[in-house]
């Protein structure tokens, strides 16, 4: 069965920040999934640059796209660019949040 974006997604969804209670999809962090046969790559940034959780995430967005039936290898990369804004959040999220633009 071949893997399919939309279970990349399912299993970011379940990836947080663990300073904000919003999971990286719903925060608008995650910018692109790849899946080529059996490897899937991420593409994502981080609320800011200085995150001290860098490591952390991107080992945690790893782990959990490995655990995907069918997946053998799985790369993270964080970008800066674009710069992520809060207007990049999902209507959940900004309600959660209690972020207004």
């Amino acid at each position: 069965m071949a893997l399919t974006e939309e279970q990349v997604y399912a299993a970011l969804k379940e990836c947080y920040d663990p300073e904000i209670p919003v999971n990286l999809v719903d925060l608008g962090l995650v910018y692109d999934v790849k899946i080529i046969d059996d490897w899937v790559g991420v593409k994502m940034t981080l609320t800011a640059p200085g995150c001290p959780a860098h490591s952390w995430i991107s080992q945690n967005v790893r782990e959990r796209v490995m655990q995907i039936p069918g997946v053998k290898d799985a790369d993270v990369r964080i970008v800066w660019e674009p710069a992520w804004e809060p207007r990049m959040m999902s209507e959940e999220a900004k309600k959660k949040l209690n972020w207004t633009d």
